[in-house]
């Protein structure tokens, strides 16, 4: 007698397993009139890929502007500030050459800062002279690179620096100036003399080069003029008004405090970027959390319309969620199926979204050029922004939290009619048909 041996008991599908994934992508794929939402999908699809594209594009244009305008604001004004009684110390240039030393640092720049009335062709302004030596004007990169071979080599040459001076394109404009032209200024201060200060000294400069900083505000407000001529001419012969620094690593300026202040000795008063740009600093902070918040929300309203896709999939698939409960299926396989429906949607569209994005951003120059030879206008006048093309920098991690973002609404919203397929009653569903 031959022994039979009992077959294995078939062991159940765990969840998320093949066939849930199968119904779940055949159910997209149906047409309409078998009960299918492959318009709908389509619709959700593309809302939700361009949504995502959006937030990624706008994001990245608005960290290339922050990034290009910071960069400019911090070439002009520089990182780190050392300020106090160490600048009237003798042993200052020891001071200047542990700074130098300090790991991290750049540039080490002592500069003078003092109020101005300029007069020339008739018009009179107000201004700020910056003092600065013809070697360290060389750190600003933005203004050192946008002045003319001769007025580079000209700045600094003569007694006491020389009578030639450097001011911004847009205050040579608005005065009518040129090259060579001459400029008045004047000191409230004055230099000191024999019979002591003179007070409102007045003298005549010669243009000796304009400038270009990328901020049009620094470029009407400021003018270089040689350190020591500087000093001599507002009463402050040896004097520095701040020793200006410039570091590597901008955004991680705070890490250089403790160093600096330590190299700079008792007595220093050490301040970064920050402080002195904390207005500004902010507002771009608002600004980017709130467009983020708005765009955010664009992405949320494209996902929702998975809801509408997947109630009308659940109403029309009445009849087969009622059959697969009585050979069996539980309950939460429902539920994953119409998830799983719901989500491919959502990672199909921040797939593509994402895609689109990225190349739209790595390539936004050559869109914008092309755009502008197809309709004739220009899109981005370089002359305004200082810039040839809409800048744009991808940041990795606002890339990652898009996404992030997308596939969880697109969860949300696919969670929500799911979970009342699940709890369809199978002889209530089965009753009308």
């Amino acid at each position: 007698m031959t022994d039979t041996v009992a077959p294995k008991p078939t062991k159940p599908a765990g969840p998320f397993s093949a066939w849930e994934f199968e119904l779940a992508l055949r159910y997209l794929r149906a047409r309409r009139k078998e009960g299918g939402i492959a318009l709908i999908a389509i619709i959700s699809y593309v809302a939700i890929s361009l949504a995502v594209m959006a937030l990624i594009v706008v994001m990245s244009i608005m960290a290339g502007f922050r990034s290009e305008l910071l960069s400019r604001m911090l070439s002009f004004n520089g990182h780190m500030y050392v300020q106090g009684q160490v600048l009237s110390d003798p042993n200052r240039d020891a001071m200047v050459a542990r700074l130098q030393k300090t790991p991290g640092v750049v540039s080490v720049t002592p500069v003078t800062e003092n109020q101005s009335l300029v007069r020339a062709a008739g018009q009179t302004t107000g201004a700020i002279v910056r003092g600065i030596s013809a070697r360290d004007l060389e750190s600003m990169a933005y203004v050192s690179e946008s002045l003319s071979p001769e007025a580079r080599r000209t700045f600094g040459q003569g007694p006491y620096g020389g009578d030639n001076i450097l001011i911004g394109e847009a205050l040579a404009q608005g005065m009518g100036l040129q090259i060579g032209d001459p400029i008045t200024l004047y000191s409230p201060t004055g230099a000191d003399s024999a019979f002591g200060n003179l007070g409102g000294l007045e003298k005549t400069y010669r243009v000796g080069g304009t400038f270009t900083s990328g901020a049009a505000d620094f470029d009407r407000a400021y003018i270089f003029m040689p350190l020591e001529q500087a000093q001599l001419f507002f009463g402050k012969e040896g004097v520095w008004d701040v020793v200006e620094m410039k570091v590597r690593e901008p955004d991680r300026v705070g890490d250089l405090v403790t160093p600096v202040r330590e190299a700079a000795g008792p007595g220093a008063i050490v301040s970064d970027w920050r402080d002195r740009l904390a207005a500004f600093w902010g507002a771009l902070k608002v600004e980017r959390v709130a467009m983020s918040i708005i765009l955010g929300l664009v992405v949320a309203i494209a996902a929702l319309n998975i809801i509408s896709g997947i109630v009308m999939l659940v109403k029309n698939k009445t009849r087969d969620v009622a059959i697969l409960r009585t050979v069996g299926a539980s309950q939460m396989s429902m539920l994953r199926v119409f998830f799983v429906a719901g989500a491919a949607i959502g990672v199909a569209g921040t797939a593509t979204g994402l895609f689109l994005g990225l190349v739209f951003c790595l390539n936004i120059a050559a869109i914008q050029h092309f755009l502008e030879a197809l309709l004739g206008v220009q899109l981005f006048n370089a002359d305004v922004y200082m810039l040839d093309a809409i800048p744009a920098l991808v940041d990795p991690v606002d890339v990652f939290w898009v996404a992030v973002w997308s596939l969880f609404m697109s969860c949300v919203a696919s969670l929500l009619p799911s979970w009342r397929a699940a709890k369809m009653d199978p002889v209530e569903a089965l009753r009308y048909e």
